[in-house]
């Protein structure tokens, strides 16, 4: 009697464990696949960049017509170019928006082109624009005297330079990506206070080092793709650049002054080549980043 009760005992102790192992598998198994909470990254790091607004802008209109070639003005040129990028980035990324910064021949403030730009929120910042070199001095019959130059040809690429850090820092400041966040840094901003710098910092820098790295990628296309003469990449204290808080270039597409040059900038393939590089550039851009 006394082996039978002890036997009943261990085949209750047997079949508990048995039901009760399914269980302890699941809880283990649930426990041991819990994923850890990532930990919380800086704010520019753990944005992750998306290309959503494209802001282009045709240098010059009205009055201040920009440079001067035999038959042509540069704000003509850079509005008929701007018309056929906006077009040509939709039909390439129909899911960016792009606006412009002129639609007409009338001359748009640089304040306001880049208050435009940062109003819709942009993401990149492409200003259209024609070079020119300013008359050289000659002695003829020693009488000195101006001459056209018109010895230039080809393209330049600038981004702002360092020394309007004060004007970016503001335009930063006040046009941050998210609405939160610059209601946030306009509140609680302090230029005392060492995260409030850091921050701000952080923003100055992503958009100098994707400004410069679009810049490079343009003048690849133009140059490894187009052929065109370059100037390169320089940095200038360009008021719409520096003004426009977001990664933002300015091409000079050719020197109207110069013949060849204005011959192309007038032509629809020179006009479509300029844009098919610059829609290169920018679906590059985009994958790198994205």
């Amino acid at each position: 009697m006394l082996f039978t009760v002890s036997k009943l005992m261990k085949n209750r102790t047997l079949k508990r464990l048995i039901y009760c192992f399914p269980i302890l598998i699941l809880f283990i198994t649930t426990t041991s696949f819990i994923e850890e909470k990532p930990v919380k990254k800086d704010t520019t790091e753990n944005r992750r960049f998306k290309l959503k607004t494209i802001v282009v802008d045709a240098g010059h209109g009205g009055r201040r017509a920009g440079a001067a070639g035999s038959f042509s003005l540069e704000k003509d040129v850079t509005l008929a170019i701007a018309f056929k990028l906006q077009k040509a980035i939709q039909k390439e990324m129909s899911d960016i928006k792009v606006v412009m910064t002129r639609t007409n021949g009338e001359d748009v403030e640089w304040q306001k082109r880049s208050d435009i730009a940062n109003e819709n929120k942009g993401n990149l910042f492409i200003s259209i624009h024609c070079n020119s070199l300013p008359d050289k001095v000659v002695t003829v019959r020693g009488k000195r005297t101006r001459v056209p130059d018109r010895s230039s040809r080809g393209v330049l690429v600038l981004v702002y330079g360092f020394h309007r850090t004060k004007e970016e820092e503001k335009a930063i400041r006040e046009n941050l990506l998210d609405d939160k966040e610059a209601k946030e840094m306009n509140s609680g901003f302090d230029p005392n206070d060492p995260t409030s710098m850091i921050l701000l910092n952080a923003y100055k820098n992503k958009y100098r080092k994707q400004s410069i790295r679009f810049a490079d990628l343009v003048n690849n296309e133009f140059v490894q793709t187009d052929g065109r003469p370059s100037g390169g990449v320089i940095e200038q204290g360009v008021l719409v650049l520096c003004h426009s808080a977001m990664p933002s270039v300015l091409i000079e597409t050719g020197f109207i002054n110069n013949p060849e040059d204005e011959k192309y900038l007038n032509s629809e393939a020179g006009q479509e080549e300029i844009v098919n590089s610059i829609v290169r550039a920018i679906v590059k851009y985009r994958k790198e980043n994205e």
